[in-house]
């Protein structure tokens, strides 16, 4: 009798196992067009932009000619530019300044958005507005004709002041997130998106649990809701990196760009920055997995007594809200 059943169950396993493969097939097979266009658009031109950066690349009318330079090109960028490392500075405290700044509004901003107000959609569709302009031609006309700056703070006020007594480039880094607050804000339409995902992704059990033991809103948003979205706000904080990494408003781009218009060399000079850039915001990106880590992963046992303790505490509570009722 056991050998029949074994006959039987070989069958369904192979079966199985031939489905998950056909299923795996498919899936790679949707994923095809986009792993090209990777190979392609992006993990050669990543591979391409290291040589080129061990080389001087110039112009002629024989055609591109390559001349290896070793780690030159690093060491004009580091040494020999008088612009690239102090733009490079300043690009990292605009990164630590407009960060922190964009995620926190984003943050406040979608728990008001995420209350049941009237026209809550509209003003949902007005916050992320600014995410469909910034990415076309409307946004590159405003900053040209200088419509986006808001000089609302002077090197005159006092606060500003206080800030140069202990530094000149935060100082210079705070005046010019005043002035193009507004910008600010618009950088904050996809992390106020994911924000409010997030928050309808929270059991409400949770917080009626906790207010029955009489934890305030205060106490919620720190114990509970904070902690739940501490991935969410990882994957912001990471965005507003990138995208302020790629947008004009930072000094090292225009650099990079410059530069690759030069033919006498400039491409591998080029390579050179975009890979010290890269670095620095490969840095920033690690920076905030350090600091925004979170506990340490829990066992299996850990989890089943938390949630068992959990379910205990919810079924006490439900029982009082009961009595409470009757």
């Amino acid at each position: 009798m056991s050998e029949m059943q074994s006959k039987q169950i070989k069958p369904k396993r192979r079966s199985i196992s031939y489905q998950k493969w056909r299923n795996a097939l498919v899936g790679y097979m949707f994923m095809l067009p986009w792993i090209i266009g990777f190979l392609i658009m992006t993990a050669w031109p990543f591979v391409r932009t290291i040589w080129l950066s061990f080389y001087q690349v110039t112009w002629d009318v024989t055609g591109w000619s390559y001349d290896f330079v070793g780690i030159d090109n690093y060491h004009l960028a580091l040494l020999r530019n008088a612009e690239f490392v102090p733009n490079l500075i300043s690009f990292v405290l605009q990164q630590l300044t407009y960060v922190p700044v964009i995620t926190v509004l984003a943050f406040i901003l979608a728990l008001l958005l995420n209350k049941e107000i009237k026209g809550r959609g509209l003003f949902r569709a007005i916050f992320f507005l600014p995410v469909i302009i910034m990415s076309g031609p409307v946004m590159q006309e405003l900053l040209e004709s200088g419509a986006m700056a808001t000089y609302v703070i002077s090197s005159e006020n006092v606060l500003v002041r206080m800030v140069l007594y202990y530094s000149e480039m935060l100082t210079n880094a705070l005046v010019a997130m005043f002035a193009n607050y507004t910008i600010i804000l618009w950088f904050t339409g996809i992390p106020i998106i994911l924000f409010i995902s997030a928050l309808q992704k929270i059991d409400t059990g949770i917080i009626e649990a906790a207010r029955i033991d009489s934890a305030t809103s205060w106490q919620i948003l720190w114990k509970i809701t904070i902690p739940i979205l501490r991935p969410i706000i990882v994957v912001s904080f990471i965005l507003t990196i990138v995208q302020l990494a790629n947008y004009t408003l930072n000094p090292v781009l225009p650099m990079i760009q410059d530069a690759i218009s030069d033919t006498t060399g400039g491409l591998g000079v080029a390579s050179a920055f975009a890979w010290l850039y890269t670095t620095v915001v490969l840095l920033l990106i690690g920076l905030v997995f350090v600091v925004l880590k979170g506990p340490k992963d829990e066992t299996p046992q850990d989890v089943k007594r938390r949630e068992l303790t959990f379910t205990e505490r919810r079924a006490a509570n439900t029982k009082v809200v009961r009595r409470v009722r009757e």
